[in-house]
């Protein structure tokens, strides 16, 4: 619920870990639904509890499709730097 100024949010869906942070907080991307909104994508740290966040970012799907379609047009290299850690992350998954 929402009390005057306090925010209300759900992790709908646990996407991913980008980043894990000797401090325990890790930055992720998920979806989460804030003050009972739709979901959206959203990207920020979160405490290993996910009680605490740090100031982030949210997209809707189509914001998010067109980030990653101008950095895909502008920089080709990212292309070949997702393969290589999608191919990271697969080993991870086999061990």
């Amino acid at each position: 619920m929402r009390n005057g100024n306090e925010i209300s949010f759900e992790i709908v869906k646990r996407i991913g870990i980008i980043e894990r942070r000797p401090s325990g907080w890790n930055k992720e991307v998920n979806l989460v639904s804030w003050n009972g909104g739709p979901a959206k994508y959203d990207i920020r740290e979160w405490s290993d509890d996910h009680e605490h966040m740090s100031r982030g970012i949210t997209l809707t799907e189509q914001e998010l499709a067109r980030v990653m379609n101008h950095v895909l047009e502008k920089t080709p290299e990212m292309r070949r730097i997702m393969e290589n850690e999608k191919y990271k992350m697969q080993k991870d998954i086999e061990r």
